[in-house]
């Protein structure tokens, strides 16, 4: 049983809803951050890279990189590798765009952090980089160990 009932998925989510509304004055929806995301993470990444890291086809890749590139958060320059792709990169605009994010996240959880003490808040952001370490070293690791828990069905490995 899933004793933290996917409470952080769920704060997370409004988090997330809070910050889109509010950053929708940039004309960026989740989709388009989290493909920001994916460039500024990963300088000159090809469009084919981000159809595989971020789970969605090429037409709507090339869709999201044009319409990224004329708001002006992502220039494409021809790969000298191969002439008919393109590598992406983040441009100043949406560093200020990422920048913009981080501050109202960070202003929502300090809010949402205030009902406790502070003893109580250093124990849970303790506790918190505990479980972010530990998600962070399986992503490195593609995910290996929760890809075979979940294929084999064992909670407990």
């Amino acid at each position: 049983m899933d004793i933290t009932q996917r409470k952080i998925t769920k704060i997370a989510r409004e988090v997330s809803k809070f910050t889109v509304r509010t950053l929708k004055a940039d004309g960026i929806g989740t989709s388009e951050f989290d493909f920001i995301h994916a460039v500024r993470k990963t300088p000159g990444i090809t469009q084919a890279e981000i159809c595989k890291k971020l789970g969605i086809d090429k037409s709507a890749v090339a869709r999201q990189a044009s319409s990224l590139e004329s708001k002006g958060y992502l220039i494409r320059k021809t790969n000298p590798a191969d002439g008919r792709s393109h590598l992406l990169f983040a441009t100043e605009k949406s560093e200020s765009l990422k920048n913009s994010k981080t501050h109202v996240e960070a202003i929502f959880y300090e809010w949402l952090s205030e009902p406790l003490s502070e003893t109580e808040r250093v124990e849970f952001a303790k506790l918190l980089d505990i479980l972010y370490q530990r998600c962070k070293a399986e992503s490195k690791a593609d995910f290996f160990t929760i890809s075979e828990i979940v294929k084999d069905g064992n909670k407990n490995a």
